[in-house]
């Protein structure tokens, strides 16, 4: 199985396995200490690929926790060139909720104080965390499309969009990836043709929660028939999951979420996973959702 994923149409390649660094910031959250310790172990074991955003935090009295963790994380290592850190923005957290606010007055607050909080001049990849039904998605588009002409931005992603999403965005700039809740037991993307018409595109399908995600891993991997393959593959549920998502189109990229090392360990060995077609068609036809 190919370890790398090209981006877009570009030259740049990433591990096929990426690390959501979510967890590492929501209420419960490691010590930062632990904390970069996963993120130096997802170094080591061959990943270069980190998905943050501003509002990975408690609440919004620390906005840009995660990414100032991540800042942090690499400034203590050496090498760290090759390492792509993709953010967002477009949300917001007031006392722990999650509210949208694609505004470009917001977009343009949220991207600037990433930069800050990343500490770099240039953001690789900004997403668009959600549309805002408050905000027509070509406002919302066109100010990204704005801060990349500044230099800020230098690739423009969405979250959490439909196929109507992605044309409209398409009519006003290039977009690099698109990044939905996707897994073995959650198929929407698949269902509305989000991934098919993403790899038509050759545009970056980024799979996030791609076990079940924060509160559901555990409850997804007891799974009977997912314990059974991942048993006669000497591999780990998680393990399992992830390379039926790879399996499915060389467009995704998933991003696991870790909070230890052992976590971001098993995630990137599921790259060298190879499932049997007979493994393969019963995780399809496992459920329908």
């Amino acid at each position: 199985m190919h370890r790398r994923h090209r981006l877009d149409k570009t030259t740049i390649t990433v591990s096929r396995i990426g690390l959501g660094a979510m967890p590492l910031s929501l209420a419960g959250h490691p010590a930062e200490s632990d904390a970069m310790r996963v993120i130096h172990a997802f170094i080591d074991a061959g990943g270069n690929f980190v998905d943050t955003a501003n509002v990975y935090c408690t609440d919004d009295t620390n906005v840009g926790h995660n990414e100032r963790l991540i800042a942090m994380a690499l400034k203590q290592r050496n090498n760290t060139t090759d390492i792509i850190v993709a953010s967002k923005g477009g949300l917001r957290r007031p006392k722990g909720d999650w509210t949208v606010d694609a505004s470009p007055q917001w977009l343009r607050q949220s991207c600037e104080k990433s930069l800050a909080d990343l500490g770099v001049d240039s953001l690789f990849l900004y997403q668009l965390h959600a549309p805002d039904p408050k905000v027509p998605l070509t406002e919302s588009v066109g100010e990204l499309d704005q801060l990349k002409s500044e230099g800020k931005i230098q690739h423009i992603g969405l979250s959490n969009v439909n196929v109507e999403h992605i044309k409209l965005a398409l009519s006003i700039t290039s977009i690099m990836s698109v990044q939905n809740r996707c897994n073995l037991f959650e198929r929407n993307s698949f269902h509305d043709g989000v991934v098919t018409f993403c790899e038509n595109k050759q545009i970056s399908f980024i799979a996030h929660s791609p076990v079940g995600g924060h509160y559901q891993h555990q409850q997804r991997s007891s799974n009977p028939i997912l314990q059974d393959i991942a048993a006669a593959n000497h591999a780990t549920a998680y393990q399992v999951m992830l390379a039926w998502l790879l399996n499915k189109s060389p467009a995704i990229l998933p991003i696991p979420g870790a909070t230890k090392i052992s976590s971001v360990i098993d995630s990137q060995a599921a790259s060298e996973l190879a499932l049997s077609n007979n493994d393969l068609e019963r995780l399809d036809n496992m459920i329908s959702v």
